[in-house]
């Protein structure tokens, strides 16, 4: 199992230039489960999920690692311990999935050193977790959107970080390969420990994965908690203006909401 890691925010402001997207934002993040961010677009997950992997710079408050700031921390022992997957990463030109897989190993190795057993095997067991062992040779440029999404967190994985942080990790994929993707985000977090923070748009996607759930509107972190407790009418409607009610999904016992159109009840009586 991974080990246990304090990983936490204190009153944190950040954003872009002049304008500030999060605001005063404090958090713990759960070590060994899997936390989802969730709210409406441009409320600031990603600011926030960025700012916490040291992408961008907070113009105040902290961010600590076992009580370190992580502005203090050098790079590469940084990367050993927090992976991120973007949003939109870059697919560089004319790379092979093991060589893309391989460049997880960076933090791991040093200017003159060559590749270790240890980091063949590490390539080797993300992906085989990632189910794209058979794809090793091949081109990512030739490969259906939900294969390189899986190779991507494939080299997130060869990081061998115990924190890993996911923005939108299923975005543009169909239901089927979402639930694929997050079924083996599951298994890792079960089978290592692994640390998983992710930011997910389906909030009944969210509400069934997620162990803890930060609910984020306008740039504030408005709730916090267990799916049961945070994935109410209530909350939705408030940051995402959505009349919905909320019931017990039938399958995983998760909250699910069932949104209320503008012309229910007209549709409704036709019938």
């Amino acid at each position: 199992m991974k080990p246990t890691h304090l990983f936490e925010a204190e009153n944190i402001v950040a954003g872009y230039e002049n304008k500030t997207v999060i605001h005063e934002v404090s958090l713990a993040i759960p070590s060994n489960k899997i936390s989802v961010i969730i709210g409406a677009n441009a409320c600031g997950k990603s600011t926030l999920l960025k700012t916490l992997a040291r992408l961008i710079k907070p113009t105040s408050g902290k961010i600590t690692l076992d009580g370190r700031p992580i502005s203090k921390i050098p790079s590469k022992e940084l990367a050993r311990i927090v992976g991120l997957l973007p949003q939109s990463p870059i697919v560089p030109e004319g790379i092979s999935v093991a060589d893309l897989v391989g460049r997880g190993r960076f933090p791991h190795q040093s200017l003159f050193s060559g590749w270790t057993k240890k980091d063949y095997e590490a390539v080797a067991e993300a992906m085989e977790i990632m189910n794209i062992t058979e794809l090793a040779n091949r081109n990512i440029d030739e490969l259906s959107g939900g294969q390189r999404q899986r190779v991507w967190i494939a080299m997130a994985l060869a990081q061998q970080t115990d924190i890993l942080f996911l923005d939108e990790p299923t975005t543009f994929l169909d239901i089927t390969y979402q639930v694929e993707i997050l079924d083996l985000l599951t298994d890792l977090n079960q089978k290592y420990g692994t640390t998983i923070v992710m930011v997910l748009h389906d909030i009944n996607l969210a509400a069934r994965y997620a162990d803890y759930i930060f609910a984020m509107h306008e740039g504030n972190l408005v709730a916090e908690g267990e799916p049961s407790m945070v994935i109410t009418d209530t909350l939705i409607k408030e940051i995402f203006g959505l009349n919905c009610t909320v019931i017990k999904d039938p399958v995983s016992g998760s909250p699910n909401v069932v949104p209320i159109g503008r012309y229910h009840d007209n549709r409704a009586s036709t019938y």
